[in-house]
């Protein structure tokens, strides 16, 4: 019994860092899903579909964090870094509503929790966006 219930605590856990990982790249994500469910609407298959998706998630990734890296300017830094944060923030925003929906029965507490959990998130996507590369290698320019 005991270890059901520590398996059960590891799966939650994990489900939720996935969920969080999920939520700090929600602009990326959800550009790859759109590009997806447009290439198997137009006939690409499941596979094919999946790939476009993959690139597509990659390339908008790729081309924010070129972006922040590459501009001087700090208000065209600002920019591009709330366009890649405010999804974020919002998918924090909403993970930890339907996390806390049943179990928070005060709604004015329910909402601190949900605006805490979204600013959460949006800082963490703001870090790691200005996260320097892996290794201290020099960005490519």
């Amino acid at each position: 019994m005991v270890t059901v219930m520590l398996m059960s605590v590891v799966l939650i856990a994990g489900l939720c860092v996935l969920a969080y990982t999920l939520a700090v790249y929600a602009l990326p994500f959800m550009l790859g899903l759109t590009a997806a469910q447009f290439a198997y609407q137009t006939g690409s298959g499941l596979i094919g579909a999946g790939l476009v998706g993959l690139v597509a998630a990659g390339a908008a990734f790729g081309i924010l964090a070129l972006l922040f890296d590459s501009l001087r300017s700090p208000i065209l830094r600002l920019i591009v870094a709330l366009v890649f944060a405010a999804p974020a923030a919002i998918a924090g925003y909403a993970l930890v509503h339907g996390v806390t929906k049943e179990s928070v029965p005060s709604e004015i507490w329910r909402q601190i929790f949900c605006i805490v959990g979204g600013g959460f998130v949006g800082i963490s996507a703001l870090v790691r966006l200005a996260a320097p590369l892996p290794g201290g290698a020099a960005p490519v320019r």
